[in-house]
């Protein structure tokens, strides 16, 4: 699928992607390699992301090491992943290789591989390049290795070096113990550790998170927590607040809330009114009546607006065709998703959802990405790792 803007050859932004299901790898890998190149219309690719579907096993490692023989980039990142995307086809727990392609003449790259370790000091984030520059309103994409990375650990300490950096990406899946997923960038391939790449220059990335949930009740202010017990709200027990909804709420909803409830906390609380998406939505655990406590997967602190959330098939479709639709004239040329591996078929009735509700609203749309084992976007201001969630990111000029 090609994407270019009406701009000169030299200077237009092109986009490019394709898939290949042939159970050949390297066969596989020159198809979609070709097809996405191919877009570009002979311009160089700047900028190639390979997702590889773990169902090819032991090759992948040893494909991904000739990917720079193969594919043509400036810059070259990919990872093993459970299924993978391409356009409008979800190719789930099957053989199949997406590649996307980027002629991007007026942006800045900068990629890099990071690992993890422990010092005297506490942790730290190794292999930063020297030259390092962050530019202005610049972009982190991050593929990263579920195992051996602490993706929270380092989005807090990115928070506090480069808070206006937004970051989109996803966890290597496939693998099922630390070593089993690949990472690449270049000509290197790593079992550990995170690959990414900072873009900058006249380029714009927009991210668009969408976590399926809708809220249900009224937004409530924590007025006793303790890690990540939720104990009062508005200085009544939690689990009160839970009995008064059940109540309010018709049979459909009381079924989901029975397996499908959440809690979201407020990503920025300098606002007078909250609305869907302006949470970063968490499971809830546990409630127990007796204590009145209720566990959330998340630290909880007192002073904190929340809002208790559902999520099924149905919300999730609504959440994401309302977001797309605020692209409004903005229209992308260029998308990388990375879906959440329980969506898909485990969640949807109808297969490809993600990847045709995108082309449905935004399309046609040079697209491609995988299903992660945990999404990287922004809710509001702050980089999150989620669950259950498509995050994109969404290529187009400033």
């Amino acid at each position: 699928m090609p994407s270019s803007s009406p701009e000169s050859a030299a200077e237009a932004c092109r986009f490019g992607s394709a898939a290949s299901t042939q159970t050949d790898l390297a066969a596989a890998i020159t198809e979609a390699g070709e097809g996405a190149l191919a877009a570009l219309d002979g311009q160089a690719a700047d900028l190639v992301f390979v997702f590889l579907a773990a169902a090819y096993g032991a090759a992948s490692r040893s494909a991904f090491e000739t990917l720079g023989d193969r594919l043509a980039a400036g810059c070259l990142i990919g990872t093993t992943a459970e299924s993978v995307l391409a356009n409008d086809t979800e190719y789930e727990r099957q053989p199949a290789v997406a590649v996307w392609a980027a002629h991007l003449p007026r942006a800045s790259l900068a990629a890099f591989a990071l690992d993890y370790a422990q010092t005297p000091d506490g942790g730290c984030f190794q292999g930063w390049p020297d030259d390092l520059a962050w530019p202005e309103d610049a972009t982190l994409l991050l593929l990263a290795d579920p195992f051996t990375f602490p993706v929270d650990a380092f989005l807090n300490r990115l928070a506090e070096d480069q808070p206006n950096l937004p970051v989109i990406g996803g966890m290597a899946s496939g693998g099922n113990h630390p070593g089993s997923n690949t990472l690449v960038l270049n000509q290197q391939t790593y079992d550990a550790g995170a690959v990414g790449v900072l873009i900058g220059g006249d380029i714009r990335v927009r991210p668009l998170v969408s976590q399926g949930c809708r809220p249900i009740g009224r937004p409530l202010v924590v007025t006793r927590a303790e890690n990540n017990m939720v104990i009062e709200l508005g200085g009544q027990p939690a689990f009160t607040h839970l009995q008064t909804l059940y109540g309010e709420l018709d049979e459909h909803d009381r079924e989901l809330m029975r397996h499908s409830l959440h809690l979201g906390r407020v990503a920025s609380e300098y606002q007078d009114h909250f609305q869907q998406g302006d949470f970063l939505v968490r499971n809830v655990l546990g409630a127990d009546p007796e204590t009145g406590v209720v566990a959330v997967g998340d630290q909880i602190r007192t002073g904190q607006t929340v809002q208790f959330h559902l999520r099924d098939a149905n919300t999730a479709t609504d959440d994401l065709q309302q977001l797309l639709h605020r692209q409004g004239r903005s229209r992308p040329e260029g998308c990388l998703v990375f879906t959440c591996n329980g969506r898909g078929s485990r969640l949807f009735s109808e297969p490809n959802h993600d990847a045709a509700c995108l082309q449905e609203v935004l399309g046609p749309i040079p697209t491609a990405g995988f299903f992660a084992q945990g999404e990287i976007g922004p809710i509001g201001r702050q980089n999150c790792l989620h669950g259950f969630t498509a995050s994109l990111a969404l290529f187009g000029r400033k």
